[in-house]
């Protein structure tokens, strides 16, 4: 390493370890809205499906597979 590269990663660490708590907040509150209009989508897409005549076990299945792909923490695991 270099000495300029030497010298700026303590303040490069030091930035990294305040902004993590204001990160991770960021990302649940974030993660939350996410989930919560996932919900309300989900709510209207079994609503629609039954207006058309599906019954109710089959348009609560079609909503659980809808709202499948909605989970931010299963989508992170998946990056992995």
């Amino acid at each position: 390493m270099t000495e300029t590269a030497e010298r700026n990663l303590p303040k490069l660490v030091g930035f990294l370890i305040l902004m993590v708590p204001s990160l991770l907040f960021r990302f649940g509150g974030e993660a939350f809205r996410f989930k919560s209009k996932a919900h309300k989508a989900g709510r209207i897409f079994r609503r629609e499906l039954k207006q058309q005549g599906l019954d109710t076990t089959t348009a609560k299945r079609f909503t659980e597979y809808y709202l499948e792909g909605s989970d931010p923490f299963k989508l992170l695991r998946a990056l992995r």
